[in-house]
């Protein structure tokens, strides 16, 4: 899997990643497990986000003041940050995304990082379903990085483990699914 680390979302995040690990004075790997749009952009390289979500491998303090300022390739200039409030329970999840998970180095001594698969990256997105998350979804299957039939059997798999209004998830998992249908078949052929 190829990863977009060139972009300065990407070193923003690893710089934001390098100033946790010394503000926890790390002296043992930390698996940090990359979700939301960050992760979505290191796919694609072109989804902007200025939030972090993630979850981590132990409890930790994120200090409040834990940011790096990035200037983008437009110019503009953006403020990243940890979602401190981001928790993987409210979205979808299949129970085995944390093993599945693909490991990105970004040169950090004791941050073991993980992005969510494509596929779980996807299925996140079906429980909030906000217009951002449809884009993303549509993103992720346009790349050829998922589709329908695998987002269908993973959040298949994954609804009983689920907390929430499962008919209104089943309404977002169809939409979700034609969102992705479409997106295959406006992919361009392999040449």
């Amino acid at each position: 899997m190829r990863f977009h680390t060139g972009t300065a979302l990407a070193r923003g995040l690893r710089d934001l990643l390098e100033k946790l690990q010394e503000h926890l004075q790390l002296r043992a790997p930390l698996r940090v497990y990359l979700a939301g749009g960050m992760a979505v952009h290191l796919y694609t390289g072109s989804r902007v986000t200025t939030d972090v979500d993630a979850e981590y491998s132990a409890r930790i303090m994120i200090p409040d003041d834990l940011v790096v300022e990035v200037q983008l390739e437009d110019g503009s200039r953006e403020v990243l940050f940890p979602d401190t409030n981001y928790n993987s329970s409210f979205a979808l999840m299949h129970e085995d995304y944390q093993d599945d998970a693909l490991p990105l180095d970004l040169g950090l001594a004791f941050i073991d990082l993980r992005v969510l698969s494509p596929v779980d990256l996807a299925v996140s997105k079906i429980a909030r379903f906000a217009e951002v998350d449809q884009e993303d979804i549509d993103a992720l299957v346009r790349l050829g990085l998922t589709d329908a039939n695998a987002i269908a059997r993973r959040a298949d798999e994954a609804i009983g483990g689920f907390i929430g209004t499962v008919a209104l998830l089943r309404h977002n998992l169809r939409d979700a699914l034609e969102i992705a249908r479409r997106a295959e078949a406006s992919r361009l052929p392999a040449t």
